[in-house]
């Protein structure tokens, strides 16, 4: 104890900020330098609690640099009950991991350094992601960005005037093979997509939002922006989603709902095909978010993101009218 006292006057003495994090299972205290604080918002959902342990891990992985989460806002859906009954539970399995719970974002954001927006409800998002921008904290804002293409250009629109910057992003989009299918490396300049998720619906939000945009994430991971059309089929257990790029490549994503579900799909190249690759976790999404964090710079750009979500509000514009195509150029420039 007395060489831990002297370790910390030390870096009090280089001036090197400090915060005493409780660790309630060893009686313990974990020292948590200044700007690696990480603060959660929306404990309704199972990515709170798993981010959470990776961070917090007595043995985290050396990659997350340090970062832990010393406090949380729970709410949060209040009116999602899928989502709010969960609060209870996550919030009891974070505070096992000795973070501490605050009743406000205003609360939240005098602890905190950065932050992951984590409340399942995207309806939520603009009005939470505000003052922390206003605060100058980065922020990833966990899928979907928003239940809108106009709350979220209202965000990126706040990131610009605040000078902060955010990205969203599924962790499907760092599945196995994509970063080297896109880069050419494994079967060349990809020519074409098709992927597949679970499509579960949420009357709150358009179709695509809730679940089927981990399978949209993936097309655009490895498509990139410029999409240029899109059409739907749908039918009560099965959603099938056409876009058609700009230079003449086709993604087409499946969405399940009837029968097993999974994540995954299969890349066309000039020099072959190739499964997208496994599922790895969320591990190689925190990855990103830790670089962010500490750079600033957004691995997935403003955008990307815009376009991704109005590709998902032109497909329920196709369903409404029973699959035509809708060209992305006219939805994006009058909605």
């Amino acid at each position: 104890m007395a060489h831990r006292r002297t370790f910390l006057k030390n870096l009090a003495s280089l001036g090197v900020g400090l915060s005493v994090l409780s660790l309630p299972d060893t009686g313990w205290s974990r020292v948590v330098l200044q700007g690696k604080r990480v603060g959660i918002i929306g404990l309704d959902t199972s990515h709170s609690a798993a981010f959470t342990k990776a961070f917090n891990a007595s043995n985290a992985d050396p990659k997350l640099k340090g970062y832990r989460v010393v406090a949380a806002y729970p709410y949060g859906s209040k009116t999602i009950e899928s989502s709010a009954k969960r609060i209870p539970g996550y919030l009891a399995e974070v505070k096992a991991q000795g973070v501490t719970i605050v009743d406000s974002i205003a609360a939240l954001l005098d602890q905190v350094d950065v932050v992951l927006l984590e409340t399942n409800d995207g309806r939520l998002h603009l009005e939470q992601v505000l003052p922390v921008l206003k605060a100058g904290k980065r922020v990833f804002i966990d899928k979907p960005i928003a239940a809108s293409l106009a709350d979220t250009r209202a965000i990126f629109k706040a990131a610009e005037t605040y000078q902060v910057p955010t990205f969203s992003s599924s962790s499907l989009r760092y599945v196995e093979n994509i970063p080297r299918i896109r880069s050419g490396e494994l079967i060349g300049a990809v020519t074409g997509v098709d992927t597949f998720a679970p499509a579960t619906l949420e009357p709150t939000h358009p179709d695509l939002f809730w679940y089927a945009i981990h399978g949209i994430e993936m097309l655009y991971a490895l498509l990139g922006k410029g999409c240029a059309e899109v059409r739907r089929v749908y039918s009560a257990d099965t959603d099938i989603v056409v876009g058609t790029w700009a230079d003449g490549r086709v993604g087409v994503f499946r969405g399940i709902r009837k029968g097993k579900g999974g994540f995954g799909g299969t890349a066309f190249g000039q020099n072959g095909q190739i499964a997208i690759g496994e599922y790895a976790g969320y591990l190689p999404l925190l990855y990103q978010i830790v670089d962010f964090f500490e750079t600033g710079i957004v691995p997935v750009s403003p955008e990307e993101t815009t376009e991704l979500i109005a590709f998902m509000e032109a497909a329920d514009e196709s369903k409404r009218r029973n699959g035509a195509s809708v060209r992305l150029s006219e939805w994006l420039s009058t909605h």
